[in-house]
This record gives C-alpha cells, structure tokens and sequence, in this order.
C-alpha cells in the first residue's frame, strides 16, 4: 500500500507559482541533458521508504490547505558539507490539483495516508475544476466542497 508525504510549499501563494517553479526547474533540468524531474531537498530522511516509493506522492500545502500533489519517484539520501545527512525528494514533473483540504502549519514533513490523502481534482468533474482556485479555497473552507 503507498504511502504519502505532506509538506508546506514554502514561498507559493498559488498552485500556478508551484507549476511556474516545476515548469522552470524541467526545462533547466532538460537544458542541462536531464530527466525533467524537480527535486526537494529536506533534512530528515523518511523511514518508509518502500512504501513511498510503491505509488506515493508529495502533497503539497499552500496557503493554509493541501492543494496539490506530485508524485514521488525517488528519495536519494546524502551527506552534505556540513556533514549532515540530507535526502533529496525526487518528483515527477507534473503538479496534479488535489481538493484543497485545511492542513495547520507544522516544520519538516508528515507523512499521509491514502485514506487521510485529498483526492485529485479532476476525479470530481470539470465544474469543480472550472472553478477558480480562491473559489475552491474558500468553499473548501466552508464545508462546501
């Protein structure tokens, strides 16, 4: 069973910012001969790693809510110069819009469970998707959504 990590998206006030920084960081990555991957670095190591790496994502916090997810292709454990280990989080290039869901803000990441995972956007209709992202927001506030 996959299991998933949920982390705040530090310096996005919007999913389009997220998309504008994976975007960019693809085509840097393919500019440079590379996977379009985009990578995270963090401090702590997640444990479970088989289980993130069997169909897990990153979900990401925006604003106060889970908004969106990529998925997680690998995790790549380093010591850096300082002589702390590190890993990095290796995503897959695409940002899929989730159902905003209120998360309070916490430090590091946390791992998810699918059954506590929001699911994906597009599997509630092109209305919900049609609508504007403070829109969604604001509903998913409300219960409404």
């Amino acid at each position: 069973m996959p299991l998933h990590l949920v982390k705040l998206c530090v310096g996005a006030d919007s999913i389009h910012d997220l998309q504008e920084w994976v975007a960019q960081r693809s085509l840097s990555a393919i500019a440079a001969g590379l996977a379009p991957h985009s990578v995270h670095t963090t401090r702590m190591v997640p444990k479970r790693v088989e289980e993130l790496l069997a169909d897990g994502s990153l979900y990401w916090v925006i604003k106060g809510q889970v908004m969106a997810r990529q998925k997680l292709l690998d995790i790549e454990t380093f010591t850096g110069e300082d002589g702390i280990g590190r890993c990095h989080l290796v995503l897959g290039p695409e940002v899929i819009e989730t159902m905003p869901q209120p998360r309070r803000p916490f430090q590091g990441w946390r791992y998810l469970t699918p059954e506590d995972a929001p699911a994906d956007l597009g599997t509630l209709g092109e209305d919900v998707m049609a609508l504007p992202e403070d829109l969604r927001r604001e509903l998913a506030e409300l219960g409404l959504l």
